[in-house]
């Protein structure tokens, strides 16, 4: 069989796993006294899991929507997006604040997911603790990272169906992790896709560059990150060599950059990872149903 073809059927079945682990929404009234009024219907659909998102609509009724307490964006045509980490408890309530300031509370019922999970019976090997000079160094680039992820555009990426950034051999899945004796190491934030260093990538959808780090970062090497809209950004690490700046309008399917291995990396591979605020979401639901078919 060819690997074209090896690499389609893999992701595929991955697709069919993570389908059957992500319902559509679903609501669930909490507590509502008899006089309470029932929450409009938001129309909301999309994986409602751990890592997942929806999308919907709140009705003209609706004047301010929260999620555990963070404002809900509404768009001028009532469109709405919200998502949930990849650690989101099971129940997360949503407050509807109507029209003459009545309010009400429902939650929405988050599927679990079963990660994977590898238990270490040996601690992390000890390392040289970080130097003045490296510490330094990374806290410029986290500040550079943090203030892309809190730019906010009107663009409407947010509202598409999104593409694959590059087509391969799935290398790395977002949420996997080690488990040190007992003590869980940092989660896999997310998916890594392996191809020859050198391989064009493209924006998986509409959005503004907001980061654009030809100088290697100390872990993510060249990184790329992109502005959706709403809340949603999307970042690409390891590149070799960037083909936007940032400031540059892009639209989906448009060449954005080419994967290499710069950075903290063992070989070539793209690795894409996707936030919604400051909640950490997995490609593969955004992509479900649509395969890769590259070489």
């Amino acid at each position: 069989m060819m690997r074209g073809t090896t690499t389609a059927l893999v992701a595929a079945s991955a697709i069919a796993a993570l389908a059957a682990l992500a319902p559509r929404a679903h609501l669930h009234v909490m507590g509502a006294d008899p006089g309470t009024p029932a929450l409009p219907a938001l129309g909301l659909s999309g994986p409602l899991t751990q890592g997942g998102w929806v999308r919907g609509k709140a009705p003209a009724g609706v004047t301010r929507l929260t999620l555990a307490g963070q404002d809900i964006a509404i768009a001028p045509d009532r469109s709405i997006f919200l998502a949930f980490d990849r650690d989101a408890p099971s129940g997360i309530p949503l407050v509807a604040t109507l029209s003459g300031g009545r309010r009400v509370t429902t939650t929405l019922a988050v599927a679990p997911r079963a990660w994977k999970l590898e238990y270490i019976p040996l601690g992390p090997r000890p390392g040289a603790p970080p130097s003045e000079t490296y510490r330094i160094r990374r806290e410029g680039e986290l500040a550079q990272i943090n203030a892309a992820r809190a730019s906010d555009h009107a663009v409407g990426g947010w509202r598409q169906d999104f593409a694959w950034p590059v087509t391969g051999r799935i290398s790395g899945r977002f949420g996997s992790q080690r488990i040190y004796n007992g003590v869980p190491g940092a989660y896999h934030s997310g998916l890594d896709i392996a191809r020859p260093a050198g391989t064009p990538f493209v924006a998986p959808a509409d959005g503004v560059v907001v980061l654009a780090a030809d100088s290697p970062f100390s872990l993510e090497g060249k990184l790329l990150m992109i502005d959706h809209g709403a809340g949603l950004n999307s970042a690409f690490l390891h590149a070799s060599r960037l083909a936007v700046k940032v400031g540059d309008t892009v639209t989906k399917g448009q060449l954005i950059g080419y994967v290499g291995s710069t950075g903290r990396a063992t070989g070539p591979h793209l690795h894409w990872s996707i936030k919604w605020r400051d909640a950490r979401l997995d490609p593969l639901l955004f992509v479900a149903g649509r395969a890769p078919t590259g070489d």
